[in-house]
């Protein structure tokens, strides 16, 4: 007869039976600091009991710090962001590696500045999440060595790790469903302040293309306040040119929130005369009425993958960088036709 192994506990069950949150046993495991010793002695005695295996300080891998943009198109710490951390954290406590995290505006990150941090936390490696490292940060990194994962991000040279979601194949997709809904005249609200944009650009325009008799019209935005405000009065500012335009691809969810509240105000339809796809699938997709059609990104994937990629570059410094991308998928919502999407 087979014997059946016990399941190994996952921090989700640790918590339960500690009677903490996840992000709590998250940090214990990783040693971060800013946890009582009393509950941190719980934490570990329950782990403990129940078979979860606690990495020794001599198995410890070296620290990571994470510098997380707090000026980015959504300002803060925002919910696509958290989740990112979630993902960060929990992997990095499955790795036994120390783990912290602190907010910077990008024009804040220095080599002075990101050097006097990692000194603070202790840390050897970097994750930038949602920032693309300056010239002057660039040099720093290769002149000391730094080990770096971008963490949404992408290094165009390929010289640093790094981890996203699949930007040009997902808006590619996402420009799909709208062609194939029937739709020819189509908007494109965004950006080109990021690598990781400009492929969704890109994306979005080899879809069109794709289409003899479509049209794209790519409307910048200049993210200066509520980025849903001003893609409210964007939108309004081009029904009322009444030219033709059926469609838009929005490059994030509060984006589309705002194109969605200009389209129902000027009387159109949703889906019928007026389409909409997202992206990211934030909270604010199931929201709004109908619910917002996007294309969900695993965020907490993105962190764990990072956390991956990191232990990789500790075991080997000269190794040639890599990149992953992460696919995205499609959520039906309500305000395009594409009944084939599940």
């Amino acid at each position: 007869m087979n014997e059946i192994k016990p399941k190994r506990p996952r921090q989700a069950d640790i918590a339960a039976l500690a009677g903490v949150s996840v992000s709590t046993v998250s940090r214990v495991l990783a040693n971060e600091p800013g946890i009582s010793e009393s509950v941190r002695e719980h934490i570990l005695k329950v782990a403990a009991e129940h078979g979860y295996q606690v990495r020794s300080a001599a198995e410890a891998v070296p620290g990571g710090l994470a510098m997380i943009a707090s000026d980015g198109v959504t300002g803060g710490l925002s919910v696509f962001y958290e989740s990112i951390v979630d993902g960060l954290r929990s992997a990095a406590a499955e790795h036994g590696m120390s783990f912290e995290v602190r907010l910077i505006r990008e024009d804040r990150a220095t080599p002075e500045v990101i050097r006097d941090h990692l000194k603070s936390a202790r840390a050897e490696g970097l994750f930038l999440v949602g920032i693309d490292p300056s010239a002057a940060l660039r040099s720093w990194i290769d002149e000391e060595k730094v080990p770096v994962v971008l963490v949404n991000g992408t290094d165009p040279q390929l010289r640093l790790d790094g981890v996203s979601p699949s930007n040009f194949f997902g808006a590619f997709q996402a420009a799909q469903r709208l062609l194939k809904a029937g739709h020819r005249r189509i908007l494109h609200l965004t950006g080109s302040h990021r690598h990781t944009i400009r492929e969704r650009v890109r994306g979005f325009d080899a879809a069109i293309t794709s289409v003899p008799d479509a049209e794209g019209r790519l409307v910048p935005m200049t993210f200066h306040g509520s980025a849903s405000r001003e893609a409210h009065e964007l939108t309004a500012a081009i029904l009322a040119e009444n030219a033709g335009f059926t469609a838009a691809f929005c490059m994030n969810d509060f984006i589309a929130v705002g194109v969605l509240e200009a389209v129902t105000e000027a009387g159109f339809r949703v889906p019928e005369d007026f389409a909409i796809v997202g992206f990211d699938d934030l909270p604010c997709a199931l929201m709004t009425n109908p619910p917002l059609s996007t294309m969900r990104v695993d965020r907490a994937a993105l962190g764990r993958e990072a956390i991956g990629l990191m232990i990789s570059r500790f075991r080997d410094r000269a190794a040639p960088a890599r990149h992953v991308c992460h696919g995205v998928v499609p959520v039906a919502g309500g305000t395009v036709s594409d009944v084939a999407t599940s």
